[in-house]
């Protein structure tokens, strides 16, 4: 997966089952580059996280705060 393809499957411009958009979000918080997004992306993530959905990565734990 690249960034591209992860923003685009959870914009809904392409299609994709729900396991492949959450697949995507946990690519965009393995890279880091969800931080560094518009604020939606930031704060769907830490929800994702919280709830148990996607983890965040020991090395990554500044970057989400």
């Amino acid at each position: 997966m690249d960034t591209f393809t992860a923003i685009r499957l959870i914009e809904g411009i392409d299609e994709a089952e729900e396991f492949e958009i959450l697949e995507a979000w946990q690519y965009l918080i393995d890279t880091g580059i969800v931080w560094s997004l518009q604020g939606f992306y930031g704060r769907m993530a830490r929800d994702l996280i919280e709830t148990g959905v996607c983890y965040l990565n020991n090395s990554e734990e500044d970057m989400a705060v």
